[in-house]
């Protein structure tokens, strides 16, 4: 099984969260578990990639972009 890079794996949750989504959610899609979402969130957060609004996170303009920018160089 290949190992997923921290740019794939942050590309991943971005996409589940593009609408707005729980946790669950994107522990879900991204396939992982809570303790590795929880500290992919808080690094995407701070980096102002991804924000929380009450129980949901978004992803934010700068997010997007870096999804898009990671899509188009294949990561």
């Amino acid at each position: 099984m290949m190992r997923r890079s921290r740019t794939a794996i942050s590309v991943e949750i971005l996409r589940a969260a593009m609408e707005g989504a729980k946790k669950t959610h994107i522990v879900y899609r991204a396939n992982l578990n809570f303790e590795v979402v929880n500290r992919y969130l808080a690094m995407l957060e701070e980096k102002g990639l991804i924000e929380k609004k009450e129980n949901l996170y978004i992803t934010t303009e700068k997010g997007k972009e870096f999804q898009e920018i990671a899509r188009e160089l294949g990561l």
